[in-house]
């Protein structure tokens, strides 16, 4: 199973073909976490946790707690030192680690008993994705349009040097000037806007 495809005498024999399968066996376990533990969210919001939940950088940082770059060294003994240290820390082969071990799982195990050490091992990132990348503009965008309004952003104020710039945004609601943000760019500043922005329409903003 820690056979990289450039060790293996055919691709068949690396871990690629586990790969393709512990991708599938991982998405149905969070998906089926999320859609039990969260029964007022909605398809959309469902999905846009689950794709972070699952992502070769989640995935990645999964691998990293549970060492499965040791692992794939140990199986390496022939490989040059620096080629095994640059393929055990590489963020897209530990991805793939730990979807061909819970492939090899699934096989040897069926999903029912893998299924809850899945999710206890991705709740960490569940959580992350909870309370990390929301997008408030895209947020205000699609709670506005259900209203059949729209949203514009006006740049009220840039303050500070060319190295350190400082910008004041306001989010404009059918004229209204509805939320102010501040950042170091006018992206941010309007990220703010928006999140006050729908914090005044009293709008959950979804996250992932």
């Amino acid at each position: 199973m820690y056979t990289h495809a450039s060790w293996a005498s055919e691709r068949s024999a690396s871990y690629e073909r586990l790969e393709f399968l512990g991708d599938s066996v991982l998405e149905l376990a969070i998906a089926r976490e999320l859609y039990e533990r969260y029964p007022d969210f909605s398809e959309g919001r469902l999905a846009k946790i689950r794709s972070h939940v699952v992502s070769r950088a989640s995935c990645a940082v999964v691998a990293r707690q549970l060492k499965l770059g040791d692992h794939l060294s140990a199986r390496g003994a022939d490989i040059p030192d620096e080629e095994l240290h640059r393929l055990a820390h590489n963020r897209n082969v530990l991805a793939a680690l730990l979807e061909a071990a819970l492939a090899a799982l699934f096989l040897e195990h069926g999903f029912e008993p893998i299924e809850q050490p899945i999710v206890r091992a991705f709740s960490g990132r569940i959580e992350y994705a909870l309370t990390s990348h929301v997008d408030y503009k895209t947020e205000l965008q699609e709670a506005l349009a259900r209203r059949g309004q729209s949203v514009n952003y006006a740049v009220l104020d840039v303050d500070g040097p060319p190295h350190d710039r400082r910008f004041r945004c306001a989010a404009v609601i059918d004229g209204e000037q509805l939320g102010v943000g501040t950042g170091e760019s006018k992206k941010a500043a309007e990220q703010e806007a928006a999140k006050e922005a729908l914090a005044k329409l009293g709008v959950e903003a979804s996250t992932a």
